[in-house]
């Protein structure tokens, strides 16, 4: 790592340098012999008073005191090569929304509010929300009032649905959303379940050896596919209606027996992006490459339709999903939180 300029460390960070990507290097430890220099590359979240806030590209922030810095730089975005096929974080983020649209939304400013809800199981009270996705604000770019009273809009609009207050925020990747992070964890607002978006080559997925004759691609969601879908118990039809909506929506299902397929899974082709949704293998059928299979076919079907890379979403925690992605050549591009209101 590079900081020098004529053999001279320089710290060349400022904060005006807020929401780019930097790499710093501070001094640590106190005393005689015990000085060490720690390394740190990140997206620059905030420069308050004397502490910069970093975040790493896997979501982890670090503080670091100015005064501690012995050197400091903007840092290039990873190598295309690394990230997958190019795109910037409000592109992928614009291409998500649409394929995993609401039921119903209205925009503030430049943010969305979203929401998909039926009503409450055994009619009880309150809401459920189908997914944190489909029912949460998305606040790319400016809401077109201050934050505090553009919070107050977000909390009053979902308590009139009956739904909690989510925030969909992303970290990681240049112009991501690491400012609004930071100042919604100072309200008190607390990440639930965060993701990570991974991106990847359509031809090579395509072009995997695999067994496609098993799969069928239609265009409407059956009844036996939702079967076998777990993020819902009996779907209601708010649950067909995002899954339903999208710019050029397929369903595949490998059929299993007793009518209950062995797998299935989503893809949403929107011009050069196929998003790949809801891959689901039953207990049965796993480690015998049907998750693969079932992408290969939708894969192939997105190539048809004009698409050349893929993106899609894991939860951090689900490490046999993201080593399966690892595997079909997929690497990770930035990562989103859904932050709920105290």
């Amino acid at each position: 790592m590079e900081f020098t300029a004529g053999g001279r460390l320089e710290v060349r960070v400022t904060p005006a340098d807020v929401g780019k990507r930097v790499s710093v290097r501070q001094l640590t430890g106190a005393g005689p012999g015990a000085e060490k220099f720690t390394d740190t590359v990140g997206v620059l979240t905030s420069w308050d008073g004397d502490v910069l806030l970093i975040t790493r590209r896997t979501g982890e922030s670090v503080a670091v005191p100015a005064a501690s810095l012995v050197a400091g730089k903007v840092a290039p975005a990873a190598p295309a090569r690394r990230r997958g096929p190019a795109a910037t974080f409000a592109e992928l983020a614009r291409a998500a929304a649409r394929a995993w649209q609401p039921v119903e939304s209205e925009p503030l400013g430049a943010w969305t509010l979203r929401a998909a809800a039926g009503p409450a199981p055994g009619g009880g009270p309150g809401r459920v929300g189908f997914t944190r996705r489909a029912n949460s604000v998305l606040p790319l770019g400016d809401p077109g009032m201050e934050l505090d009273a553009a919070l107050t809009r977000v909390r009053r609009w979902y308590g009139e649905r009956g739904l909690p207050a989510y925030a969909q925020v992303a970290t990681g990747a240049p112009d991501t959303q690491e400012p609004l992070r930071a100042e919604l964890e100072r309200r008190g607002w607390r990440p639930e379940v965060s993701a990570e978006v991974l991106t990847g080559a359509l031809a090579a997925l395509g072009d995997r050896d695999a067994d496609v004759a098993r799969v069928r691609l239609e265009r409407t969601v059956g009844e036996s596919w939702l079967r076998r879908y777990q993020r819902t118990g009996t779907p209601g039809p708010h649950v067909r209606q995002v899954l339903a909506t999208g710019p050029s929506v397929w369903f595949a299902t490998v059929p299993g027996e007793g009518g209950l397929p062995a797998a299935i899974g989503r893809c949403v082709t929107d011009g050069r992006w196929a998003g790949f949704m809801a891959v689901e293998v039953g207990p049965e059928h796993r480690r015998g490459g049907l998750a693969t299979t079932v992408m290969t076919a939708l894969a192939r079907r997105a190539l048809e339709e004009g698409a050349s890379a893929a993106w899609l979403q894991v939860e951090t925690d689900n490490e046999a999903a993201r080593a399966l992605y690892a595997g079909l050549g997929f690497t990770a591009h930035h990562r989103y939180h859904h932050f709920r209101s105290p």
